[in-house]
């Protein structure tokens, strides 16, 4: 992580400041000020959590309130830089602080005691899995209850109040339990400092009767954090640059891939630069869609098995050397364990270790460092991409519609694909929405985000909320599917109260399309739901929002103008009603091979 040092009046995150998107690597640094003195009516646990916060860049919170959290939310409000969303149940809350930093760089929720904290878990778990700073804060018991026999409400009866932090243990890097204030203030900006360095979820539970009181250690303006950088190895830096250097200047015809960790390694722009100086063909796992540049003049696509854009896996399973940078080989990334790679061709770079082929590792190496040094060392050698521009063939268009003909899912993402910009940024949510936003060809500045290592559905409504709360210069555009809507619908409600001018497509085809592909059954069926009127109904009138049902190619075109135009500063909800089985190719393909993987027989005993 590079070292910033904030200053309280200037909001900054994870390098960048707070609208520059979070796989960004600027170095920013700011002198610090002369800490002064805070008047005793603000000089309490409370106000100090805020102003951390706002100092780490976090200008929202998204909370649900509960008994143990109202007074700390009193002095969360008081704080000038600080919005509080109030939003409708604790998962979307963590949702929407996961979407949040995925753009600004960190985020936070604020929930009750147990009842809100383990309602919060799944989205915790989430964050964790995808190496996102989030700073999840628990209003806890009453100071003078811990050590007691008592059993309090919101507890499963027990006069054993940990359960929450053991829940919690397992999907943060670190847990604080704030029950006096004379170790508040170490605690809150260990839990805080240890978020932004480790880039995952930090617990802090606060008694209820703490965040008013005064204590000294609030009594001056924090000093502002300044996070030691993480330095590599110099001289295992050197050994490991020459040994891929020598591995690769040596291949015929080396490819790029780049992985989901380029963003927790902050090393985008150096990967980039890799890819200039070395002009091999440079592709992106589905993981990583939107952290690698599509206008890269060698970029060839999503390298995804057997279900990669055309003619990108024929590339790179064909190279005699392959460069992955931050990869995640899950069994969703490698298609059931499908992929058709060999270790001894294979360079693999993590956030701070280099592993080459069969041979040498080097720890203690940065991913940033190692590619701006092997960027030096590299020959330059186009093989690849020149085979690949050889045999690449344009996409055909989709079958022209008839008038009046039900609408197609081809159809839809073709008129999608117009939509997009650097104004816009895409969140596609678990489901088909995965395969066919991946075909979206992204233009410069436009955003984009999944939720793939934990893939749970309804992430993307409370991420939707917290991402477009996050950057409110661009305009979001969410792919949903009807099933993963009623997991999380609620919060629509939040994104109104907000005034945000997000755009939700529905994608109303009458179930779990994606694990009918993967195994099929009449629990994958659900019940249908009137969407339009739902979302009218939490409109009621409040705010600005507008809704349209499309069947034919025809409506979605007069909504998607509707959406742009007359109604651009409103939220709008197109639900677009789609056959059942309409579904893309490559779900197909991928739901079989996943269901194969899923289905292996037990290994002999």
């Amino acid at each position: 992580m590079d070292t910033n040092i904030v200053t309280s009046n200037d909001v900054v995150c994870c390098g960048s400041k707070k609208s520059a998107s979070s796989n960004g690597n600027g170095n920013t640094i700011h002198s610090s000020v002369p800490s002064s003195a805070i008047a005793s009516t603000e000089a309490t646990l409370g106000r100090h959590l805020a102003r951390r916060l706002v100092q780490v860049g976090i200008t929202d919170v998204f909370s649900v309130p509960g008994d143990f959290n109202l007074t700390l939310l009193d002095h969360l409000i008081a704080e000038p830089g600080l919005n509080l969303v109030g939003c409708c149940n604790e998962l979307n809350a963590g949702y929407a602080a996961d979407g949040y930093a995925r753009s600004r760089g960190v985020g936070a929720c604020v929930v009750t005691f147990t009842v809100g904290g383990l309602s919060v878990l799944n989205a915790i778990a989430g964050a964790y899995s995808e190496n996102l700073p989030l700073i999840c804060i628990v209003g806890g018991p009453n100071s003078n209850d811990y050590g007691t026999n008592r059993i309090l409400h919101h507890t499963i009866g027990l006069p054993d109040f940990s359960q929450e932090l053991r829940c919690f243990q397992t999907v943060t890097c670190f847990q604080a339990v704030v029950n006096n204030l004379d170790d508040a203030h170490e605690l809150i900006d260990t839990a805080i400092s240890t978020s932004l360095k480790e880039s995952k979820p930090v617990y802090i539970s606060i008694g209820c009767n703490l965040p008013g009181i005064p204590h000294p250690t609030f009594s001056r303006d924090p000093v502002p954090f300044a996070l030691n950088p993480k330095l590599s190895n110099q001289m295992g830096l050197e050994a490991a640059v020459e040994a891929a250097a020598e591995f690769l200047n040596k291949a015929v015809k080396p490819v790029l891939v780049g992985g989901p960790k380029l963003r927790v390694a902050q090393a985008g722009d150096a990967f980039v630069e890799l890819a200039d100086a070395s002009g091999f063909a440079l592709a992106v796992m589905p993981s990583a869609k939107g952290q690698v540049p599509e206008h890269h003049p060698h970029f060839i696509g999503t390298y995804w098995g057997a279900v990669s854009t055309a003619f990108c896996a024929e590339i790179v399973e064909s190279a005699d050397a392959y460069l992955f940078a931050g990869p995640i080989f899950n069994d969703y990334s490698s298609v059931g364990y499908s992929l058709l790679l060999k270790k001894e061709k294979a360079i693999i770079v993590q956030p701070d270790r280099v592993v080459i082929a069969n041979g040498p590792a080097f720890g203690c190496v940065l991913m940033k460092d190692f590619f701006k040094a092997l960027a030096k060392r590299i020959k330059h050698n186009n093989t690849a991409y020149e085979n690949y521009h050889r045999i690449f063939v344009p996409e055909g268009n989709p079958l022209k519609a008839e008038p009046k003909e039900p609408l197609r899912v081809n159809v839809l993402f073709q008129h999608i694909q117009k939509l997009l910009s650097a104004e816009t940024a895409v969140i596609a949510e678990t489901g088909d929405s995965w395969f066919n936003c991946q075909k979206l060809k992204l233009p410069e500045g436009c955003g984009y985000e999944f939720q793939m290592q934990y893939g749970s559905i309804g992430w993307s409504v409370g991420a939707t909320l917290g991402y477009a709360q996050a950057v409110p210069e661009k305009r979001v555009l969410a792919f949903i599917g009807d099933g993963s809507f009623q997991v999380t619908a609620q919060d629509v409600s939040t994104m109104l109260r907000c005034g945000q001018k997000t755009i939700i497509f529905l994608i109303n085809n009458g179930g779990y399309t994606i694990e009918v592909e993967i195994h099929d059954g009449p629990y994958n069926v659900i019940k249908n739901w009137n969407y339009t009127a739902l979302i009218d109904a939490i409109h009621n009138g409040e705010g600005k929002c507008w809704t349209s049902k499309v069947f034919c190619e025809e409506e979605l075109i007069e909504a998607i103008a509707t959406a742009t135009g007359p109604k651009k500063d409103s939220l709008c909800f197109i639900e677009v009603i789609v056959h059942k089985d309409d579904t893309s190719k490559e779900l197909l393909e991928w739901g079989s091979r996943v269901s194969a993987a899923n289905s292996r027989p037990p290994n002999p005993q």
